[in-house]
């Protein structure tokens, strides 16, 4: 599995805008093989920073995410208008919480 997670910054005013299409590329991504979760949650609203957790079964599940042209559009039309620190991490023994 993969995980990745991190936070993307946009301009607090453009918070709105940018969830609502988020919104919308998560209905479609949540549907796609091996994605497991695909989640956003507004860390800092004034800053404009969000967190991003994603959960894919391996890279080609990601990477086929990554290459699908909802994905793509969504990238064109914000890349010059955030900046982010995300990353991916293999993940392996995954358990309960409390397990």
């Amino acid at each position: 599995m993969l995980i990745v997670t991190g936070y993307i910054h946009v301009d607090p005013q453009e918070v709105p805008h940018f969830l609502a299409e988020l919104k919308d590329l998560a209905i479609v991504t949540r549907r796609r093989p091996g994605n497991i979760s695909y989640d956003a949650a507004i860390d800092d609203p004034a800053a404009g920073r969000l967190l991003i957790a994603e959960r894919w079964t391996g890279q080609e599940a990601l990477s086929a995410h990554l290459d699908a042209e909802e994905t793509k559009a969504f990238v064109a039309r914000w890349q010059g208008s955030l900046r982010g620190d995300v990353r991916k991490f293999d993940a392996s023994n995954e358990r309960g919480l409390l397990e």
